[in-house]
């Protein structure tokens, strides 16, 4: 191969490379917004259906569900007290260095759930960890 048949296709395929890493950026960027726009709209329709006390319904072939989603968090400052607090009341066995974040959403889902109050964590725990819950819609094939 010649020199200038060399050189040619290695532009060649710096060119394609480099426009196929400015698809990717564009691509990301599209990707970026549009789940922006699902989350927009996902909120819009699950308030919707909440207001209409509506927990299902199917359209063109897809079921639509409300569904929920507990996210747990250790409070600002406050990751050593929570780890702490999980040891001396008995669930140290959850403690690593980190806490898985659904390991610890689930738990305090059960303690809420065991408190018997809606969104009450005990004291302890509600002290060290702040827990948020996000509605969203689902959507599956039918």
């Amino acid at each position: 191969m010649s020199e200038n048949t060399g050189n040619k296709r290695i532009f060649e395929l710096a060119d394609q490379l480099k426009a196929l890493k400015e698809r990717k950026k564009t691509l990301e960027e599209e990707t970026k917004a549009n789940n922006a726009e699902i989350d927009r709209v996902d909120r819009e329709l699950s308030d919707a259906m909440a207001d209409a006390e509506l927990e299902k319904f199917t359209r063109c072939g897809s079921t639509f569900y409300l569904t929920s989603q507990l996210f747990a968090s250790p409070k600002e400052g406050q990751r050593s007290c929570m780890m702490q607090a999980l040891r001396e009341h008995g669930f140290g066995a959850m403690v690593t260095e980190t806490v898985n974040a659904k390991t610890l959403a689930s738990f305090c889902k059960e303690q809420i759930e065991l408190s018997g109050e809606k969104q009450a964590l005990p004291e302890w725990l509600s002290n060290v960890v702040s827990t948020f819950e996000k509605i969203s819609v689902g959507v599956r094939k039918k």
